[in-house]
């Protein structure tokens, strides 16, 4: 069965489908605010993004597009994904879900940005994302981890 990402609805039924991750104790991997304050209608636009296995949404992130006046981290400065919240729920783990999802925000064609939870930095580097080199006043304590899409490289400090 091939692996589907859909843009999530911005509904409540929705909502309920991410109360299973939270019950997970992930907290700050928990998308209930955002959506909750996204939600409108059912046809507003939507950050998220997941993947179902029957009709269970079993991984999901949300993706923002962020404006080139904004880019602190490539080179050129352009518009760029931040890729957010990246979770899988534990039995549908290790199965490509994360991959998946990782190589549909890299089908836009556009850098990504994203900070990682702890101890996935391997995922993220197999992944073919970097460590950018720290700077204390962009990155304000996050360890932030990109891809650079062909002529693209990270940005100069300073």
């Amino acid at each position: 069965m091939a692996i589907k990402v859909e843009k999530l609805r911005v509904n409540y039924k929705t909502l309920e489908e991410f109360k299973k991750f939270k019950e997970y104790g992930i907290q700050e991997l928990s998308m209930l605010e955002d959506l909750e304050a996204n939600i409108i209608e059912n046809d507003s636009v939507s950050p998220f993004f997941g993947i179902y296995f029957g009709d269970k949404l079993v991984a999901r992130m949300s993706l923002y597009e962020r404006s080139a006046k904004y880019d602190q981290y490539f080179e050129p400065p352009q518009n760029y994904l931040e890729l957010w919240k990246l979770e899988v729920l534990p039995n549908y783990q290790h199965k490509g879900y994360g991959k998946k999802l990782v190589e549909f925000a890299k089908e836009f064609g556009l850098p990504i940005k994203t900070n990682p939870r702890v101890k996935s930095q391997a995922f993220w580097e197999k992944m073919q994302f970097e460590n950018v080199t720290y700077d204390m006043d962009r990155d304000l304590g996050e360890n932030p981890f990109v891809w650079y899409p062909e002529g693209v490289k990270e940005q100069k400090i300073g």
